[in-house]
Order: structure tokens, then sequence, then C-alpha cells
């Protein structure tokens, strides 16, 4: 999801034209991009479809043939494997921007807690188990089956790096 107001997101470029595996949640995080390039790409027909079948029931199919036809093939016709690819190379970009957030979130729920056991009078968190939950999350998104912070993707048998073949 692009960053709004016009400023641009911290980018990286996709690790490689290879597709990397990944894990259910982040194909499915893959798949909602997908899904919102393509909607985006189709509002006017989308609009159009809800327009009709604002306030009707079982008579929507047959009233609203002609816009939901239009609709779909609208989707259809943009819901295409280079659609995909591109969803897959905006979710690798955003990589540092997911990261900043789980970062954010967890320094806010460490402040948090800090101040409930302060106000409960609590003994103070062990600083060994607070550095390993920081230590944790700064080890980053597990991509295909790897922890990596930022650096390149981890070589795969066979892939040559590209200063060797000169």
């Amino acid at each position: 999801m692009a960053a709004e107001g016009g400023d641009q997101a911290e980018r990286l470029p996709m690790p490689s034209r290879n597709p990397l595996p990944l894990s259910a949640s982040q194909e499915a995080q893959v798949r909602e991009i997908f899904y919102a390039r393509v909607r985006r790409k189709c509002a006017d027909e989308i609009k159009a479809f809800a327009d009709c079948a604002m306030n009707r029931t079982f008579t929507t199919p047959f009233v609203c043939r002609e816009t939901h036809r239009a609709m779909n093939s609208c989707l259809k016709t943009h819901a295409t494997q280079e659609e995909q690819d591109a969803a897959r190379e905006e979710w690798f970009a955003l990589r540092l921007q997911r990261q900043r957030e789980r970062e954010r979130k967890a320094r806010r729920k460490a402040e948090q807690e800090a101040f409930l056991r302060e106000w409960w009078g609590l003994p103070e968190k062990d600083r060994e188990e607070a550095r390993r939950e920081m230590e944790k999350l700064r080890q980053g998104e597990r991509v295909a089956g790897v922890a990596r912070r930022n650096g390149p993707p981890p070589r795969q048998e066979g892939q040559r790096q590209e200063h060797e073949g000169r």
C-alpha cells in the first residue's frame, strides 16, 4: 500500500526475479495488494455496478446485468500474471516500512508495560528478557525461510554473483 500525502515510502528492490517461497500469511498480503491494485484500475466499473445494485435485492442480477458484465470483464482484463508480479514486487519493496511499523508498535507496547508496572508497583521487567525481546524484533521479516534484516537475498545453489561472470 503506497504512502499517501505525496511522501514516498522508502523502498527496497525485489531481491530476485525468481519467485521466493513466502509463508501463507505473506502470500495473503501479496494477494491483498494484488486485489487492491486490480480494484483501483476498475474503480469506475465497480462504482457503476454498486450504484445499480443499491437498494435492490433479488432483482439485481436482472437489472444490473450489463454493469455487472462490464465490471467482471474489467477485473478479468486487469487480473494478469504481470499484475501479480507487480504486487509481489511492491510487497518486497515495502519491507522497510513494515519493519519500522513493527518496531514502533513494540516500543509503544514496552512503554505501556513499563508505565503499568510502575503504576501498580510491580517489579521491573528482567533486563535480559527485555533485551531478548528487542533482539527478536530486530531480526526482521522471514523471506524464503530465512530471517533477514535488509541485506541481499541469500544465494541459492547454481546462482552466480554478477561480478563472477566477468
